[in-house]
This record gives C-alpha cells, sequence and structure tokens, in this order.
C-alpha cells in the first residue's frame, strides 16, 4: 500500500497573528513557520500505518514556494521515505491545489490520500472534499480513528453530534482531525538522515493547472477586542441583565 500525504507551511500555532496596517493580509515578515497541526497528525497516521506492516511507502507532498519544503523535510523526519514540492509563488486557492494533487494522485497512483481536515490559516476545510470529487474517490473527513482492513478503511468521524463510523473503499481520501493521534517529535538522527532522502521538484505550471486565485480578498482586519465583564450583586441582578441587555433568556 502507498500512502500520499499533503503538508502545508503556515504560521506557527504559538505565534500571535498580526495584520498589516494596510488590512491587505496578515504579517509574515520574520514570523516562526510550521507544519499545519493537523498535517502532522497525518504524517503520523500514515507512519503508524507503515509501521504496522500495511503500508510499503509514504510520500509527502505540498504545494507552495521554495520555503515550503521545510515541511516536506520535516514530514521525511518523522518517516515519510521521499517527498514532492509543487512549486508555487502566488497565493494558491484550494481548488488548484486539489487540481495539482489530482495530476500526482495520477502520475504516484497511491491507495490512500491524507492530509489535515482544514488549514490553520485559512480554514477552508476544501481541498480533501475537492480532490475526492476529482478523483471521483470516497471520502472519509474529520477522522479521529483509522482502522486498515484488506481493501477498505474504518473511520471514526468527528460530527457535530458526537461520532460517526463509516466504512470506505481502497483508494480513498481522509482528512484527519487533531484527536486522531499525538505526532511525534523528530529524533536528530532521523533529521539528519531526511536530508539525504530524494524530494522531487516540480513547476505548478509543468503540470497545466492554472493557478491563479478566483476569489478577491478585500480586506483583513483583527477581530473587536472583548469587553471587559461586570459584576452583579445577586441573582435577580443576572437574570435582570441575561434577559434585558444580552437576550438570551
Amino acid at each position: 500500500m502507498k500512502i500520499l500525504v499533503a503538508v502545508k507551511r503556515v504560521i506557527d500555532y504559538n505565534v500571535q497573528i498580526r495584520v498589516k496596517e494596510d488590512g491587505t493580509g496578515v504579517n509574515t515578515d520574520n514570523v516562526k513557520m510550521s507544519t499545519n497541526p493537523p498535517d502532522d497528525n497525518a504524517i503520523e497516521e500514515a507512519v503508524k500505518i507503515k509501521e504496522a506492516g500495511k503500508a510499503n511507502e509514504i510520500i509527502a507532498i505540498t504545494v507552495g514556494e521554495e520555503k515550503a519544503q521545510e515541511t516536506v523535510r520535516k514530514a521525511l523526519a518523522v518517516g515519510a521515505d521521499r517527498g514532492i514540492h509543487v512549486r508555487v509563488d502566488s497565493i494558491i486557492e484550494p481548488l488548484a491545489v486539489s487540481k495539482i494533487l489530482q495530476k500526482i494522485v495520477e502520475k504516484e497512483k497511491p491507495d490512500l490520500v491524507f492530509m489535515g481536515k482544514q488549514a490553520i490559516d485559512d480554514d477552508c476545510n476544501q481541498t480533501g472534499q475537492m480532490l475526492a470529487a476529482l478523483l471521483n474517490w470516497p471520502q472519509a473527513t474529520f477522522a479521529s480513528k483509522i482502522e486498515v482492513k484488506e481493501k477498505s478503511l474504518e473511520v471514526t468521524r468527528e460530527i457535530d453530534e458526537g461520532l460517526e463510523t463509516i466504512e470506505v473503499n481502497v483508494p480513498a481520501i481522509v482528512t484527519c482531525d487533531l484527536r486522531l493521534n499525538e505526532p511525534r517529535y523528530a529524533s536528530l538522527p532521523n533529521i539528519m538522515k531526511a536530508k539525504k532522502k530524494p524530494i522531487e521538484q516540480i513547476n505548478a505550471s509543468d503540470l497545466g493547472i492554472d493557478t491563479k486565485p478566483r476569489i478577491e480578498q478585500i480586506k483583513v482586519e483583527e477581530p473587536p477586542k472583548r469587553k471587559a465583564g461586570i459584576k452583579v450583586a445577586n441573582v435577580e441582578e443576572l437574570v435582570q441583565k441575561l434577559k434585558n441587555e444580552a437576550k438570551v433568556i
């Protein structure tokens, strides 16, 4: 079994996001970048499946600028066998990413495609679903548990009502939830080994994919600051404020 895992380079989740003064976007100058957290879960799950003897190759792929290679190197250090970097220097939207992944899937012919359920920078939650539609493959989104069977997957999904367990035939697309596992840290020896693992370089233009944005971003602004709370003298006053001011009861 071959597993393709898509990873994305985003602003580190511990960094406080700052909006540019002109409102054209988020400031990324001298800001720490890292792998999108749910993508770490996707890599970890792929490595676990390989360690269990149910997969023989893991390919990590990223789409983005030159520095996006860092996320592939991290995936290689964790346990991926080889990497693919599709070079795009401009802003790229989920549909274009899905079309690029479609071309790579058609070339590599993996049995499974893993990725995070969504990226923490844009929260789009679209790439996995659109890739499944383009390939006409079954999909299991928001996976919090994956059990590999002979020719199918049993996947437990995080949904609004709680948990849902489904079975999908292989090949399939799986988007991974943060509850799926606890990603491991790459050890220093594995980081050194990862430097020798191959990363294939591909330009998006060579795949014949139009990566021009279809959505115009008008403005980015910080959320309004929360007002300080107030103290009430008794339960009656609390009920009165909830009813007349907050209007929640």
